[in-house]
């Protein structure tokens, strides 16, 4: 019993160090420029709601039933016209009047209301041009409410149901999310791009999506809670090794990289299965920087020691007392090593000398304990 704890301290000890002195390898240290000429962002990892996404692209419409076209039931020439494109109007609204072809000293006109409130898309009609009753001279559009739709590829069709909520993103407005739930699926599916049709109903109060604008859609299919994931900048790598950046928690401006395993992905963030802990610190915007920083702008060992207030070797390793002594004849420095040399291994291997003396004595005091009759 007592040879196993003890080999297991060792294993302990040994792997502690061994674990020390790979993260230190794997450690860029910056100075504060340095930060701030990369850009370097972080975020804290934490177990949050995963979505799982199907991918898609698409653009805006009208909605259905919200386009109207004016024109005339009566032949003539354009007398006078109100209308402008772009322009705001309420149903009823004067646009403009048509002239009759039948005689009179003037000749009789008609006047061409709104027929529902909304935005002059189009106007196809100049003052004095014919007219003819199939003629479509304006066109008006509410777009108080529009349409996104999507064109989801045939085989992630069947993952699709109404009500699903979508994140949708515009080239036109870069960094913000339009959310909206899908309202429809198309009866036929596109025989040329093997695409179906998910119509979303976006409000649009501020009339800023315009028709024809083109739209990628980020649409949840399902979701697990307390999955451990980062932003997808954080990742680096390829498939055969992933790492992300953590912030150092003892050196200030440092970054270990951290290898990973994934999991899922979606279109923001990506699935962590193993290496992180919750409260890591992870480099987000500037990790893909890190890349190619080597070992940074400030060496280890200047790190190390403005951190801890000791000197160390130059890979970062805690220096023997000779080398402690040594480094204080060199170069006069005024430090107490030679009497508490000290490190976080060194307190390690004595609170588990402790920890098994104490184990021999108990072992000990139960051997002489006499049994009870």
């Amino acid at each position: 019993m007592r040879t196993f704890v003890l080999l297991s301290l060792l294993l302990a000890s040994s792997a502690f160090a061994e674990g020390k002195s790979e993260r230190l390898a794997n450690t860029v240290v910056l100075d504060a420029a340095g930060v701030k000429n990369l850009g370097i962002e972080t975020i804290e990892a934490e177990e949050t709601r995963f979505e799982e996404t199907v991918f898609a692209l698409g653009r805006v419409e009208v909605l259905p039933g919200k386009r109207a076209v004016v024109s005339s039931r009566i032949p003539g020439r354009a007398f006078s016209v109100l209308a402008l494109p772009d322009q705001t109007v309420d149903e009823g609204e004067e646009l403009m009047w048509v002239e009759s072809r039948q005689p009179g000293d003037p000749p009789p006109t008609v006047m061409l209301p709104a027929p529902m409130a909304g935005i002059i898309a189009k106007v196809d009609i100049a003052v004095g041009q014919p007219i003819t009753p199939d003629q479509s001279l304006i066109e008006i559009v509410d777009l108080s409410i529009v349409e996104a739709s999507a064109r989801v590829p045939e085989h992630l069709a069947a993952k699709l149901t109404k009500g699903q909520k979508a994140h949708i993103r515009l080239p036109g407005f870069p960094g913000e999310v339009f959310e909206a739930e899908l309202n429809h699926l198309g009866a036929y599916a596109d025989g040329e791009s093997g695409t179906v049709e998910a119509a979303f109903h976006v409000p649009n109060k501020d009339l800023r999506l315009r028709p024809q604008m083109r739209a990628e859609f980020n649409i949840v299919v399902g979701s697990r809670d307390d999955v451990m994931s980062v932003p997808r900048a954080a990742l680096q790598g390829d498939v055969s090794g992933r790492f992300v950046y953590v912030k150092d928690y003892d050196l200030e401006h440092a970054f270990v990289k951290v290898p990973v395993t994934t999991g899922a992905e979606n279109h923001e963030f990506v699935e962590i299965v193993k290496g992180l802990l919750p409260g890591d610190e992870v480099v987000t915007k500037g990790a893909y920087s890190l890349v190619f920083a080597g070992k940074g702008s400030v060496s280890l060992k200047e790190a190390l020691d403005a951190a801890h207030g000791h000197a160390h070797n130059e890979d970062g390793t805690e220096m023997t007392k000779e080398q402690l002594a040594a480094h204080g004849d060199h170069h006069d420095h005024d430090h107490d090593h030679e009497e508490s040399p000290w490190n976080n291994l060194t307190w390690f291997f004595a609170a588990s000398t402790g920890l098994l003396l104490m184990l021999l004595i108990l072992g000990a005091v139960m051997k002489r304990k006499p049994a009870i009759a």
